[in-house]
């Protein structure tokens, strides 16, 4: 935010060519008469912060799991953790996005649209996690632990919690609350460290998944006191009441199902390894995944400040976009780079088993997050103009290519012929759209 704060002013470009003084302007938003776009950038970028942040932590709670528990219980928990993340998932229904994309015009409606989000995320995720728990010796036979019933209200207490986690980020970025999402997603990582060294020194058992928790209640508890006690007051105030919007459950039953189809690419690709694999393999590819997949929550996160700004200026979206990949581009790319030199040695944290197998994956999952950045630039604008046939159509193809690539090359190259799908699915997808780029996101023509 420094460099938009020191730009030059524009009697200081007189003497550039016209194309020079076209890519300043557009570089530097905040100084040319566009305060909204600085406002998307610094959303975006305090979004992104909290990722990295949660990131960071993360990896220094894995760090402590590796040292006290082995291998194998590092690859089951995860496991655990990942159907528990993708259950909540299920279960949220997608209202975080619905959230985002309707929130910001709710005015005195915004309560009541938050509670019945929150009604619904816990009582769909809750059912999705009974229905797990009856299916898992069949699905996943190494989990079937779960069963006995205290995993089982531990696994169903953390699946509707996650749930609203999810939710809530859903509310508090609507709000233009970036902030506290940041604050959120800190005190959760923070949380679960600290519950991990405890768990570890008293030497539980099943102290992953009881750090894991017990940060996510500690993080609900305080977070949903300042979105209900002040967060929702406040707009409520400030925002005039505008009609219900139209159509609402439709975008939002229609929204839902290109969420399942991303979700399902995210989530089902852990079990996939585990089940493939084994518990060792999957220990390594989950640490890969989550230092990498940092850069591809740089992308959604700035895509959900997109999505705020066009509910709020709809004839800017084009504008916002473009913005948003030529900033983003950068920023992950950079990135990408840092994470490609650094592979081995942020892995090597966790041990020389987690290095040598988990190199490649990195750094293909690395590279992999640039064309996603196209990807979900593509799938926000289509979402933004409730164009939803489109949105779920690209991400129906996603899913479609990484289950199918990586059930294909798994065998042959293990964990990095997954890391290869994801890398090969996303390019197919990015090039055309990077192709017709003028048709779904035409340049504004200058007054």
């Amino acid at each position: 935010m420094t460099a938009l704060r020191q730009a030059p002013p524009q009697s200081r470009l007189c003497g550039y060519p016209e194309l020079l003084r076209t890519r300043l302007r557009i570089l530097l938003p905040g100084r040319s008469g566009r305060p909204e776009a600085a406002l998307l950038l610094r959303n975006g970028h305090l979004l992104t912060l909290s990722s990295i942040l949660t990131a960071s932590l993360g990896a220094v709670f894995w760090l402590f799991a590796t040292s006290w528990y082995s291998t194998r219980d590092v690859g089951l928990a995860y496991a655990v953790i990942s159907a528990a993340t993708l259950l909540a998932g299920l279960g949220q229904l997608n209202l975080a996005d619905v959230l985002i994309r309707f929130l910001p015009a709710a005015g005195p409606h915004a309560r009541r649209l938050v509670l019945r989000c929150y009604a619904a995320a816990v009582l769909a995720s809750v059912l999705a996690g009974v229905l797990f728990l009856v299916l898992v010796p069949r699905l996943i036979p190494s989990l079937s632990y779960l069963r006995d019933w205290a995993p089982a209200a531990a696994f169903l207490a953390g699946t509707a919690g996650y749930a609203l986690f999810v939710v809530q980020d859903g509310a508090l970025t609507g709000l233009r609350r970036p902030g506290w999402v940041l604050a959120e997603n800190g005190l959760f990582a923070v949380v679960k460290t600290l519950l991990m060294v405890a768990c570890g020194l008293l030497a539980l058992s099943a102290g992953i998944l009881l750090s894991w928790i017990g940060a996510l209640a500690v993080s609900l508890a305080v977070t949903t006191a300042y979105l209900l006690g002040r967060a929702l007051p406040q707009h409520q105030r400030r925002r005039p009441a505008d009609p219900a919007p139209d159509g609402l459950l439709r975008y939002a039953a229609a929204d839902y199902v290109g969420f399942l189809f991303r979700l399902a690419a995210y989530n089902l690709v852990p079990l996939l390894v585990l089940d493939y694999l084994g518990p060792e393999q999957n220990a390594y590819f989950s640490l890969s995944w989550v230092i990498a997949y940092t850069l591809f929550l740089a992308a959604y996160n700035m895509g959900s400040s997109l999505i705020v700004e066009a509910a709020r200026a709809p004839e800017k979206l084009a504008e916002h976009a473009r913005t948003v990949l030529r900033h983003s581009g950068l920023l992950i790319a950079a990135g990408a780079a840092v994470l490609i030199v650094l592979a081995p040695r942020l892995l090597s944290l966790f041990g020389p088993g987690y290095a040598a197998e988990g190199t490649t994956t990195v750094r293909l999952l690395a590279l992999a997050a640039l064309p996603n950045l196209v990807l979900d630039v593509a799938v926000d604008v289509a979402r933004a103009r409730r164009r939803l046939g489109w949105a779920v159509g690209l991400q129906a193809a996603l899913c479609a290519l990484v289950l199918g690539l990586g059930m294909t090359l798994m065998p042959h190259l293990g964990l990095t012929g997954i890391a290869l799908a994801w890398l090969l699915a996303e390019t197919a997808l990015a090039l055309p759209l990077l192709l017709t780029l003028p048709r779904w996101l035409p340049q504004r023509r200058p007054s």
